[in-house]
């Protein structure tokens, strides 16, 4: 299963419940007569933090902050209640509406905070009612709800992304699958699919409105269609909606399962142009017994073998993984193969944190490695990444690149290396460009149209 970190990180375009990382920086929009909209972790909650936004401003709701927590880790909870805190103050007069995944899985925690006036569950969050609720003051102080019983997706649109050049469109959401480290399940629920007619009409509302690039995102995006008539790949949705949209010039994948690829999938990959060459694996270790103690579906050759047939099909293909350091009974050999694999694979974007146990998770009762191993773990996964980064970035002298721009002066090329760029292009243009330099982590370009 996956979920997706805050922009503008390298790593961040996969949506692995690790994505978070220890549970992201919190992202703050909005205000000034404006909802507040203060969201962690993932990129499905970024989504669903512009969904809520739609809905917050329909209900009139302007001197009121909304926090979407993340549930990957104990920290990221932690964060949540501490920017919670901050925000009361800084906002006292204010209405706190707490939502996402922490508040699904523990709702108590948050009701019991002075400073929270509602908690709202994950499913309804996403519907208009509870807002314009709370906009005449007759919502309940708790919604919550049994997010297992959920069986469909939300009917939401949303016109764009706040400040952002590329936009995220969710096609899935929920996992059937039970990692022992993953909370996720219970914050999501069961694996269900948004209809590719929906799908269709997002994405062509969202290049109409100038967004030159999507990103299907989701929970774990490969299970997609599992659940609807006809039971479609995600491979053969995505074919048919390059098919419908022929004027979506760039569309990205969020993270990936390497057992559940399909031939359609595949196909794209090779043929596709329009499909970036980017793929995020959601790996989380490198060793085969880690793996199965994990409950993964895949073991280290499934991973290897993976990479191999996509960058066959795709040489210029470019590799992101989310890994686990220090999970519950890793060795220091067991360790060492999580760190071969990085080059084993040719990752170059990992997504790495130590392992956090989660309360009500098989993988907190195992046994536990001391935390100063996982954090020192972490640490040479993360070295290992920057020697990829290296190597990727002057891979990239003297070619011919497309870039998107995100910002004035930064983009990203279609390996989702940033490349700096003259500051007068405006966010989401499309540039041809030539690789001159390095600076740092980034690369430095001349524009050639």
């Amino acid at each position: 299963m996956s979920v997706e970190t805050n922009l503008p990180d390298a790593a961040d375009l996969h949506d692995h419940a690790h994505e978070g990382g220890e549970g992201g920086p919190a992202e703050v929009t909005g205000g000034a007569g404006e909802p507040t909209l203060v969201t962690f972790g993932c990129r499905l909650n970024a989504y669903e933090s512009e969904v809520m936004r739609t809905h917050a401003r329909q209900a009139g709701l302007a001197d009121v902050v909304i926090v979407n927590t993340c549930a990957v880790t104990a920290e990221a909870e932690r964060q949540a209640r501490q920017t919670i805190r901050r925000m009361r103050r800084e906002r006292p007069e204010a209405k706190i509406i707490v939502t996402g995944c922490a508040a699904q899985v523990n709702p108590e925690k948050f009701a019991a905070m002075g400073e929270v006036d509602h908690v709202l569950g994950n499913d309804a969050k996403l519907t208009a009612t509870p807002w314009a609720d709370f906009g005449t003051g007759t919502a309940e102080r708790v919604a919550v709800n049994d997010i297992m019983s959920v069986t469909e997706t939300a009917g939401h649109l949303i016109q764009g992304m706040e400040g952002r050049a590329r936009a995220f469109v969710q096609v899935q959401n929920g996992c059937d699958h039970r990692c022992t480290f993953c909370i996720i399940p219970f914050g999501r629920g069961n694996s269900r699919s948004v209809p590719m007619g929906e799908i269709v009409a997002q994405v062509r509302a969202l290049v109409a409105s100038g967004y030159n690039e999507v990103v299907l995102t989701g929970v774990d995006i490969t299970s997609f269609g599992a659940d609807l008539p006809g039971k479609p790949s995600l491979g053969q949705m995505t074919r048919r909606l390059l098919a419908a949209v022929p004027e979506l010039p760039r569309l990205r994948l969020s993270s990936l399962d390497a057992v559940e690829m399909d031939e359609d999938l595949w196909r794209l990959i090779a043929e596709e142009p329009r499909l970036m060459p980017h793929l995020h694996l959601s790996l989380q270790a490198g060793d085969d017994m880690i793996l199965k103690r994990m409950k993964r579906r895949h073991l280290r050759d499934d991973a290897i073998a993976f990479a191999e047939k996509a960058r066959s099909l795709r040489p210029d293909i470019v590799f992101g993984a989310d890994i686990i350091a220090g999970f519950p009974t890793e060795t220091e050999e067991m360790f060492q193969n999580s760190l071969r694999i990085v080059e084993e694979c040719g990752l170059t974007w990992l997504h790495v944190f130590p392992y956090s146990p989660r309360p009500g998770t098989p993988a907190a009762k195992m046994p536990q490695v001391a935390g100063p191993i996982r954090k020192e773990r972490a640490a040479r996964l993360r070295a290992a990444g920057e020697a990829q980064v290296a190597r990727y970035l002057a891979s990239q002298l003297g070619h011919s690149v497309s870039v998107l721009v995100e910002k004035p002066g930064l983009g990203r090329n279609e390996g989702f290396a940033e490349v700096q760029v003259p500051d007068h292009y405006e966010a989401g243009m499309i540039l041809r460009t030539h690789i001159t330099g390095i600076a740092g982590h980034q690369l430095t370009a001349t524009v050639l149209d």
